[in-house]
């Protein structure tokens, strides 16, 4: 645009007087300008205005072209007004910047104005912005309307699988439930010590049977019943104590507001970790231990079970499900044997900080 500008000024007779360099430098800027017309389109605007009002005044009749495609790029941002003020300020500029130029007769100087911005050419400029304006914003709405139809088939999935969850284990999760608080009735009716294995295994029933419906509210998007969270770690050490586990908690700094997945994550780390020391590790003693610091929360869970170095465990699905909540929060996970003997769990998790 701006060669082609300048070319149609230098087709004119001008010689090299200052006015006619100063309109061979506003041809050249009004055309170059353009290349910043998305990013700042009323700017474009204003100075491509500026230029044909200039290069007019100084005796350059040359059609401002340059000016068209700025109002097409403004009405195309969304700057109807502004577009229109300007449009409206430069045919009654234009007129004056010919009689500027040399032309007395007040005719000649409307005629040239309007041979340098046609209103029809302004009109199809500003008419094809606002086409294409409107068919980026009906683009747009038409993804909108995508996303929301693919939310909507996620929330109906979610609703599919607390189902399927609901139908395959609260059935046999409450059977073992039933069973278990049978059994330490029957004991304590007969007098009869009850064992711990039995009591434990009547908590997880419960214990399982409130988790079992946190999630299914959860997949239906339900929040009267919150997740479990940091609150609830203390539970699972004193459950694992009852399984004759030598379990221990310790909490250091100063305990801060976090959100909700990093506080169901700490939960989840906890639960997992003491799960596997009780399956496989033939441990004795366990040790949980969580420090709060201003960024981060960080897990550690040691037992002196039998694992070494010489012999990792391959990871399951519960440490894989740990390194996958981790690692969506931005954090660490590393599960491995420890060198003195024993396994640990250290896990880091970022926390953000309000005012």
């Amino acid at each position: 645009m701006a060669a082609a500008l300048l070319v149609t000024g230098l087709s004119g007779e001008h010689s090299a007087t200052f006015l006619d360099l100063l309109g061979y430098a506003l041809l050249t800027a009004g055309g170059l300008t353009l290349v910043v017309r998305r990013r700042a389109p009323v700017l474009v605007l204003v100075v491509t205005g500026l230029c044909a009002v200039g290069y007019q005044a100084a005796g350059f009749d040359v059609p401002a072209v340059a000016y068209l495609f700025a109002v097409y790029a403004a009405v195309r941002a969304g700057h109807r007004t502004i577009t229109v003020v300007a449009s409206v300020t430069m045919l009654a500029a234009l007129p004056l910047a010919a009689m500027a130029s040399g032309l007395h007769d007040t005719g000649e100087a409307f005629a040239q104005a309007r041979g340098a911005l046609e209103l029809a050419w302004l009109i199809a400029a500003g008419a094809a912005g606002e086409a294409l304006r409107q068919a980026e914003r009906r683009a747009d709405e038409a993804e909108r309307t995508r996303e929301e139809t693919a939310r909507h088939r996620a929330a109906e999935e979610r609703l599919h699988i607390a189902r399927e969850l609901h139908d395959s284990l609260t059935h046999q999760i409450s059977v073992i439930k039933v069973q278990a608080e049978v059994a330490v009735h029957v004991a304590r009716k007969r007098g009869e010590q009850v064992p711990e294995a039995l009591l434990a295994i009547q908590e997880a029933g419960r214990e399982a049977t409130r988790e079992l419906r946190a999630t299914l509210e959860a997949l239906r998007d339900d929040d009267t019943a919150p997740p479990r969270g940091l609150d609830h770690v203390p539970e699972l050490v004193e459950r694992a104590r009852t399984i004759g586990l030598d379990a221990t908690l310790t909490i250091e700094g100063r305990r801060h507001d976090v959100p909700a997945a990093v506080d169901r994550t700490v939960y989840r780390i906890v639960q997992e970790s003491l799960t596997n020391v009780a399956r496989h590790a033939d441990a004795a003693t366990a040790s949980v231990r969580i420090d709060c610091r201003p960024d981060a929360l960080a897990i550690r869970i040691d037992d002196d079970g039998t694992a070494t170095p010489d012999a990792a465990p391959m990871p399951g699905v519960g440490l894989l499900g740990m390194r996958e909540r981790v690692t969506a929060l931005g954090g660490w996970l590393r599960a491995e044997p420890r060198g003195e003997g024993g396994f640990t769990v250290q896990a880091e998790l970022p926390v953000e900080q309000t005012a």
